[in-house]
């Protein structure tokens, strides 16, 4: 099986340009391709998850990834799928969350010997002359056909600023120059990115003739891997200081039985033929696929000890095996204790599994909170220093989130 023919089997095309040219570049390791993150916070998320599994998968075949960190794009704001205008973000917060991509990044992509590159586009954006770019960019877009973009369409109601508006150019642009300095011949993005990305294929079409024309070319990635990336809560990030790796773990092993072998093809690295015996799973098999899928990433992400500590602790809480010092824990100290107790409530927030006070008391009064596996739907309860000192104290809030306590003097 060829580089692209098992890029479409695990689901990960939606559309290309040119698929001869890009099966040429990817099958024979002549793509030199580029795939933008806008640091719009200080950890990447899993909607990033695919893009990221990707350029891995290519580096690997003989491909070159560029990392584009968009430092200069991230002051304007991308509008797709936004109902509202992006906040405003200091240049001093923009670089800081660009630092944090380029450690998590280093993970997935081998950037030693020029394998790969990372670059910010606020290296050409933030020196450009507002005249030069209405002459010498802006002259190759129609408005009227910027319009019927769909990140603009949808926009058009509620209001889109002229700020915005020149997102797409500033996108485009950046494939131009990525073109011109590093040999970049292709760039990837979501279907959200589409329109975006034709722009700068036509930009240097323009501006440098068909013949560059013809070696740049657009890569669709499947819209699934960015929905994964969302849950009620928000995103699940990358950072362990934003989402621990139990809880990232335990955010694959609760994926739906429909999502679970989609999943596996989209994102691990395990051969199809293993994954296309899990076809016909059914029941706890599926269990065992959704642990396999969670081991996988949770050790593509953080390693392989965070990986069976996280797997270790989620059999230790569902199935009474593994190592329950592997679980989320909070230290609880004498400090934390009035007249030498610490009500429920108190301890959902300090364990940080409601948000205030509020939330843990609608949650106490729901039956939707246990301690050591017995209902609590007293929001008056409380627990003293010997309670939180028994050797296994475990706090759960709904199905799925949970926290063992820790006391020490």
């Amino acid at each position: 099986m060829t580089v692209y023919d098992e890029l479409t089997a695990r689901g990960l095309i939606a559309q290309v340009t040119d698929e001869s040219e890009i099966k040429d570049m990817v099958n024979n390791g002549k793509a030199v391709f580029y795939i933008g993150f806008d640091p719009t916070a200080d950890s990447l998320h899993i909607g990033h998850f695919m893009a990221l599994c990707l350029m891995k998968r290519l580096q690997m075949a003989g491909n070159k990834p560029i990392a584009l960190i968009g430092g200069g794009t991230a002051m304007i704001g991308d509008p797709s799928g936004r109902t509202d205008m992006r906040q405003m973000m200091t240049a001093e917060t923009i670089q800081h969350n660009c630092d944090c991509f380029k450690k998590q990044m280093s993970r997935f992509i081998d950037f030693s010997n020029d394998k790969a590159l990372m670059v910010n586009n606020a290296d050409w954006l933030l020196g450009l002359n507002y005249i030069d770019v209405l002459r010498e960019v802006g002259a190759h877009f129609s408005v009227n056909r910027m319009l019927t973009a769909e990140c603009y369409k949808q926009r058009m109601e509620k209001g889109l600023s002229f700020l915005e508006f020149n997102y797409m150019i500033m996108q485009s642009y950046d494939f131009y120059v990525l073109y011109q300095k590093y040999g970049c011949n292709m760039q990837f993005g979501g279907d959200d990115q589409w329109s975006n990305m034709l722009g700068g294929t036509e930009l240097i079409r323009r501006k440098l003739g068909k013949d560059a024309y013809a070696m740049t070319i657009n890569l669709l990635l499947n819209s699934e891997g960015k929905k994964m990336g969302k849950t009620q809560s928000g995103a699940v990030w990358l950072d362990p200081e934003k989402t621990s790796p139990f809880d990232f773990y335990q955010y694959w092993r609760n994926v739906s039985d429909a999502d679970v072998l989609k999943c596996l093809r989209m994102l691990t690295f395990l051969p199809l033929e293993q994954i296309d015996e899990m076809d016909s799973w059914e029941g706890s098999q599926l269990n065992r696929a959704k642990e396999i899928l969670a081991y996988e990433l949770t050790n593509l992400v953080h390693g392989e000890e965070e990986a069976k500590k996280a797997e270790n602790g989620a059999r230790a809480l569902f199935s009474g095996t593994g190592d329950t010092n592997n679980m989320p824990s909070t230290e609880i100290t004498p400090d934390d204790l009035t007249d030498g107790c610490m009500d429920l409530i108190s301890l959902l927030v300090k364990t940080q599994l409601v948000t205030s006070r509020s939330e843990g008391r609608r949650a106490i009064e729901q039956g939707g909170v246990s301690v050591n596996n017995e209902k609590i739907t007293d929001i008056k309860a409380a627990y003293t220093a010997e309670d939180l000192s028994a050797d296994e104290f475990i706090i759960k809030r709904g199905k799925k989130k949970f926290n063992r306590i820790l006391f020490t003097n």
